[in-house]
């Protein structure tokens, strides 16, 4: 006697839905039948964070698509998902919980995500502590800023989206309460952060500025420098507490990223071979990665050898670890990066995009399945960012 499943009592569809990790099994399930639909939540909120998938540059050829292209590593396969035209003309600084960080030259801020496409607008860039006057009608140096020292500069419309800025991340979805967004500012390295509801950023004050990356790890922010030093400051008061982490041994490198990894505080060191011709054109890739953590007890940075099976993803994006066993179509044991070093629009500099997967066993780099080796003339603007899927 054959068994109809669309007669499954509603309370086991779901009991069965929220056992599901990955977002494809959960989108599967509710589109077997309408009683299993109709039992499940359109929004999931219990999955665990998805294997991200990675954001391509616009085609060269068709610049003004309607459409991104994204691939999904676990899938092996492109998504194209529909993009506004007004976020075509938005610098991106940062991707987060599954969304994208946005800025126009209005001076607005954007939280998108690509894949609801919702949006949530994030103070401007006018409200930064450091902005002392914006003015629209001086044309070309519409902003004006005082620098660390007290010095005066301007910025115009331009400058101010593409490079006040580095990066920007979020303690979780915008969609949960309570969030928390921290930036780091590019000419000073200053954290600055607003909670859900504010309206203008603030500072972290006694902070010393100069970070190179940042994370939000056991409810606190940790900001690191060029040599592993870290600032930790706790933001869920009505004013930050800010303390110093500084490790007996100095981590070097060209550029550093902080991963929080079950519990545990990793520093990751990127190494470059870096080449400046006369013309000041910029030839760089990366050739190797270094792994430490963050040995509290003896307030030192300890080298690892392996990472087991675990799989880091850094870049532009708010670093991320996976475990292998659940990172389908990932290898355990490497580092998943993208193009990050350049903050300027480099259409056409010159070399291939630098991303792809580093195997911290044998120290190999292999090409990205959907990026091989010389698959672009030139680097192209924005570069590639990974974007964790994210319905909520």
């Amino acid at each position: 006697m054959a068994v109809d499943w669309s007669e499954l009592p509603p309370e086991l569809s779901y009991t069965v839905a929220t056992k599901l990790k990955t977002l494809t099994d959960y989108i599967r399930f509710r589109a077997v039948c309408l009683s299993w639909r109709a039992a499940t939540l359109a929004t999931p909120r219990h999955l665990p964070a998805q294997v991200p998938w990675l954001m391509l540059p616009p085609s060269r050829s068709q610049p003004q698509a309607s459409r991104r292209g994204f691939f999904s590593l676990s899938a092996n396969k492109f998504h194209f998902l529909g993009e506004a035209a007004a976020a075509r003309r938005r610098r991106r600084c940062g991707s987060s919980h599954g969304w994208l960080v946005l800025l126009d030259e209005s001076s607005h801020i954007f939280l998108l995500n690509p894949l609801t496409r919702a949006e949530v607008r994030l103070p401007s860039l006018s409200t930064f502590p450091n902005v002392t006057d914006v003015n629209f009608y001086k044309i070309g140096r519409e902003y004006t800023i005082q620098g660390v020292d007290g010095e005066v500069y301007t910025c115009s419309l331009k400058e101010m989206r593409d490079s006040f800025i580095k990066k920007v991340i979020l303690s979780s979805s915008p969609n949960e309460l309570n969030y928390v967004a921290v930036a780091i500012l590019n000419n000073t390295g200053h954290v600055a952060y607003c909670k859900e509801g504010d309206d203008r950023w603030m500072f972290m004050e006694d902070e010393l500025g100069y970070w190179e990356d940042v994370i939000y790890h056991d409810g606190l922010v940790y900001a690191v420098n060029k040599f592993g030093g870290i600032s930790v400051c706790d933001v869920s008061g009505t004013s930050p507490m800010v303390w110093y982490i500084d490790p007996l041994n100095k981590i070097s490198g060209d550029m550093q990223y902080l991963v929080s990894c079950e519990g545990q505080l990793l520093l990751v060191t990127r190494y470059l071979d870096l080449n400046f011709d006369v013309v000041l054109d910029i030839e760089y890739k990366t050739t190797a990665f270094r792994v430490c953590r963050l040995d509290l007890g003896g307030l030192k940075w300890e080298t690892l050898v392996s990472l087991d099976d675990r799989v880091l993803f850094v870049g532009e994006n708010s670093s991320l670890a996976l475990s292998g066993s659940d990172c389908l179509g990932c290898k355990g044991n490497c580092i998943y990066f993208t193009d990050d070093y350049s903050e300027w629009n480099y259409d056409g500099f010159k070399g291939d995009l630098d991303l792809g997967v580093y195997n911290l066993e044998d120290g190999g780099i292999e090409a990205l399945p959907c990026c091989p080796r010389n698959a672009y003339s030139g680097r192209l603007w924005p570069p590639p960012i990974w974007v964790t899927p994210n319905p909520c």
